[in-house]
C-alpha cells in the first residue's frame, strides 16, 4: 500500500529552506559516451529520459555505484566529489561529453529515443540549513526508478522538461526553473514510496504514527510543548512516543523543535525589518538572549552576526 505522508510539513520545508532546483544541462548521443567529472553543487540530479547508462559516484564515506539506470530513472547525488556517467550501444571510442554545458536544444529536439541516449542534470540549490537538512536525510547515491508507479508523474515532468528545453517557446526559460522545483518534489515523493529513507526527517514524514505531533510541532513552532503534550496529540505514550520518535528521527522530540525553530530563526533574520526579541518571543523563548544562545549553540554565531553577514553578502 503506497506511503501517506503528511505533504504540508514537506512543503513547509521546500518553503522554509529556499528549496530551489535547476536544470543546468543535457544532451542526446547515438554510440558509446562518457561524461565525468568533479562536482562543485552539494546536490545535483540527472535524470535519464531514454536508453541506459551506468553511473558511479565518489565522495565523504567512499564511493556509491556503479548503478544501472533505465530511461525515466532520476538519480540525486548528495554531496558526491566526482562523477562518472557512462552509455551507448555499439562499436568504437566513448564520446567524451562535458556535463553542466547548458542545454543542447537542437540535440535533444532532434533525439530518437529508440537509438539515442538522452539526458539532462541539474543542481538543488539550497540555503545553509536547507543543506544540513537535506543532505543528513539522503544517502550520497539515490535511485528512483522509473517503472514504478511510484515514479509516473516524475517521469511525465521530466518529459515535459525536455520538450520546453529544446522547443525554445517564450517562457520556455521559466518553465524550466518552475519543472526544477516539481521534479525534486516528485523524486522526494517516489523516494519515499519506493524505499524506507536513513534516520531522519524524511523518514519521520512517512511515519504515519508520529504524523499529528509532527504536523503540530510545524503547526505552532512557538508553543511550549512538552513530550506529555506532544505524545497525547499522537495517542501514545510518553515514553513510546519519546523511543518511537529518537528511532526513526535520529534526535528527542524536543530536539527536533528546537533545530525547527532555527531553521524558522534563520530564514527570518534575512529580513532587516525582523526585531530578534519580537522573534524570540515568537518562536516560544522566554528572552531575546535565551533565544541568541539557543541560536549560537545550533548555527555558530549571534544572530546579530548571522544577520550581519547575510546583509554584508547581499550588499
Amino acid at each position: 500500500m503506497p506511503a501517506t505522508f503528511p505533504t504540508d510539513v514537506l512543503s513547509d520545508v521546500f518553503d522554509r529552506v529556499d528549496v530551489r532546483s535547476m536544470m543546468t544541462g543535457g544532451f542526446a548521443v547515438r554510440g558509446p559516451w562518457v561524461a565525468r567529472g568533479a562536482l562543485s553543487r552539494p546536490f545535483k540530479l540527472i535524470a535519464l529520459v531514454a536508453g541506459s547508462a551506468r553511473v558511479a559516484t565518489d565522495g565523504p564515506g567512499g564511493p556509491d555505484g556503479p548503478v544501472e539506470l533505465s530511461g525515466g530513472d532520476v538519480v540525486l547525488l548528495n554531496h558526491r566529489t566526482h562523477l562518472d556517467v557512462r552509455g551507448g550501444r555499439g562499436e568504437g571510442p566513448a564520446v567524451e561529453l562535458v556535463p553542466d554545458t547548458g542545454f543542447d536544444s537542437m540535440a535533444l529536439a532532434a533525439a530518437d529515443p529508440t537509438t539515442d541516449d538522452v539526458l539532462v542534470g541539474g543542481g538543488i540549490q539550497v540555503g545553509s540549513a536547507g543543506q544540513d537538512l537535506l543532505g543528513s536525510a539522503l544517502p550520497g547515491l539515490v535511485h528512483v526508478r522509473g517503472s514504478t508507479p511510484a515514479a509516473v508523474r516524475l517521469a511525465a515532468l521530466v518529459d515535459q522538461l525536455v520538450v520546453e528545453a529544446s522547443s525554445g517557446r517564450l517562457g520556455s526559460a521559466f518553465a524550466i526553473r518552475q519543472n526544477g522545483q516539481l521534479i525534486l518534489l516528485e523524486f522526494l515523493r517516489a523516494y519515499l514510496e519506493q524505499a524506507q529513507p536513513p534516520t531522519g526527517w524524511l523518514r519521520l514524514l512517512v511515519d504515519d504514527q508520529l504524523a499529528p505531533a509532527l504536523r503540530v510541532m510545524h503547526d505552532e513552532p512557538g508553543r511550549a510543548w512538552d513530550l506529555v503534550g506532544l505524545a497525547r496529540v499522537a495517542g501514545m505514550s510518553r515514553t513510546g512516543f519519546a523511543e518511537r520518535f529518537r528511532a526513526v528521527a535520529g534526535v528527542p522530540p524536543l530536539a527536533y523543535l528546537a533545530r525547527w525553530r532555527m531553521v524558522l530563526a534563520q530564514r527570518a533574520l534575512r529580513d532587516p525589518d525582523v526585531r530578534v526579541g519580537a522573534l524570540a518571543a515568537e518562536l516560544g523563548y522566554g528572552s531575546e538572549s535565551a533565544f541568541s544562545t539557543a541560536f549560537k549553540r545550533e548555527v555558530g554565531e549571534s544572530p546579530v552576526h548571522y544577520r550581519r553577514r547575510l546583509l554584508t553578502r547581499s550588499s
